[in-house]
């Protein structure tokens, strides 16, 4: 086989990949601590540089060209329409700092957004600004933190988080200034209720909870956990990362939740991945709608009275915690969303909940008896299935191994090592993305390495065989980061 040959090995004086336009703005002298007198780019046609970045797409495994189960994630299917409206002119060229009066279109989106996110977890007001999930999370935590300090209650300095939860709830906390309690879980994957009841006292601001949880799990007794912790004078935050098994079927605000965020890449199919762009809004119940993060988009009747011309503009509540970003949010990824929400409408939202909980389920009986299920053995799951890659008659396997091995089978590895309370876990996502067919092809691969890890173990300790670089040293890569490029 002929080696392709990399770029730096193709560079040649001279040649050029893009002529830019000349500068219409003035000239600013660049800091001269930041400028290397070296500076070994290579120097290569426009053909040369496309084909470059060209094969390194292709040695990926992406969404579009892999089932991609990776649970907690959701790796669905992004629609190529939302790409179309994403890249209208008067959306793509808008700018944040527009003039309202011309601006209206835009805000439409934002508004019509917001509403329908508000619908979705029966809420009453909206945030779009949060730039991820964790964000929001945030951005929630602090609304908390501003609901308990404008009653003058300023010893709810504590939050309670279910040992199923989703890991930056922890680190969200940390950083808003409140101290956290872990919370175990029950034989059914519950949030252990007596553990609940002996750590309320009026210390604590709230509770963090993940319905579904990461056990793929919706918690059975969660109306009793908003009952106890409301009792206790806290607060319900709901980490909203799972949404794709609710969407349609059961809202947040009416199970008694005070502020929940959405990952708009993961339930609403806005791209995801590659460190972003993501999105993160929150919604809240009428309790926290003064603390707020301004500006948000209201309507008001035109000033002529014209009630099919309505104006949409920006306003900050009076106990708004504040700006979470310098303009209004990832405005293309609003965009996707809400192409996303309009194509399919309130029944095909609804049908796609459905169908990716069928997939989980379906997953998870189809492994039933090849692969251990800490939770879901006893229980349907929602959409997600947590097995565990511990195999009784191949000891010397593990998670990593049957993830590894995955990939020569065609397909990327599910989510590995989390949740943290399953050893050795393997998380599966199938969303409704993937039909029956495809599910099968995965399956039998699970069955066939399996099957290896019996029979010749070391087949999976070296895989992968056929991906472009064989197993590396994650640990290292990590500690060790190269962040630019260097040629050979």
């Amino acid at each position: 086989m002929t080696m392709e040959p990399l770029i730096y090995e193709l560079s040649s004086p001279g040649r050029v990949g893009a002529v830019l336009p000349e500068s219409d703005v003035p000239h600013t002298p660049l800091p001269e601590a930041l400028l290397r007198k070296e500076l070994p780019l290579p120097e290569v046609s426009q053909i040369d540089a496309t084909r470059h970045f060209t094969r390194l797409s292709r040695l990926n495994m992406g969404i579009d060209t892999h089932m991609y189960p990776l649970g907690s994630c959701t790796m669905k299917y992004n629609p190529r329409i939302n790409e179309d409206t994403a890249r209208m002119a008067g959306f793509a060229a808008a700018h944040p700092l527009q003039e309202q009066d011309v601006s209206q279109g835009a805000m439409y989106v934002l508004y019509q957004l917001q509403q329908f996110l508000m619908e979705i977890a029966g809420m009453a007001g909206c945030t779009l600004q949060p730039a991820a999930g964790a964000h929001g999370e945030f951005t929630g935590v602090l609304m908390i933190r501003a609901y308990h300090r404008a009653r003058g209650d300023h010893k709810r300095t504590k939050m309670l988080i279910p040992d199923s939860a989703h890991g930056t709830n922890p680190a969200t906390c940390t950083m808003a200034g409140l101290k956290t309690v872990e919370l175990p879980s029950d034989s059914r994957g519950n949030v252990d209720l007596e553990a609940l009841k002996a750590n309320l006292d009026d210390t604590v601001a709230g509770i963090m909870i993940t319905n579904p949880n990461t056990l793929g799990m919706f918690e059975e007794h969660v109306e009793e956990v908003v009952r106890l912790v409301h009792a206790a004078g806290g607060l319900v935050y709901g980490d909203g990362a799972n949404m794709n098994a609710m969407v349609g079927v059961c809202k947040p605000g009416e199970l008694g939740f005070d502020v929940l965020h959405y990952n708009l890449h993961k339930t609403f199919s806005t791209p995801h991945g590659g460190g972003g762009p993501g999105s993160g809004p929150v919604v809240v119940s009428e309790r926290l709608l003064p603390f707020l993060p301004g500006p948000i988009v209201v309507m008001r009747d035109s000033d002529d009275g014209d009630e099919d011309a309505p104006i949409y503009e920006f306003f900050t509540p009076p106990q708004s915690i504040g700006r979470m970003r310098a303009f209004h949010g990832n405005f293309g990824m609003h965009l996707r969303a809400y192409t996303y929400m309009r194509v399919h409408g309130e029944e095909g939202l609804r049908a796609n909940t459905l169908n990716a909980v069928l997939n989980a389920n379906y997953i998870q009986a189809r492994l039933k008896g090849h692969y251990p299920l800490p939770v879901g053995a006893s229980r349907h799951c929602m959409h997600e299935v947590v097995a565990q890659g511990k195999l009784a008659d191949a000891p010397d396997i593990r998670a990593l191994d049957i993830a590894k091995r995955l990939m020569d089978k065609g397909f990327h590895p599910p989510t590995n090592y989390f949740p943290l309370i399953v050893p050795e876990s393997l998380m599966i996502e199938p969303t409704e993305t993937e039909s029956m067919q495809e599910m099968d092809r995965f399956v039998e691969a699970m069955l066939e390495i399996a099957q290896e890890a019996r029979e010749n173990p070391q087949l999976l300790k070296d895989a992968p065989h056929t991906a472009p670089m064989r197993r590396m040293d994650e640990v290292k890569a990590a500690k060790e980061l190269v962040l630019c490029c260097k040629p050979y």
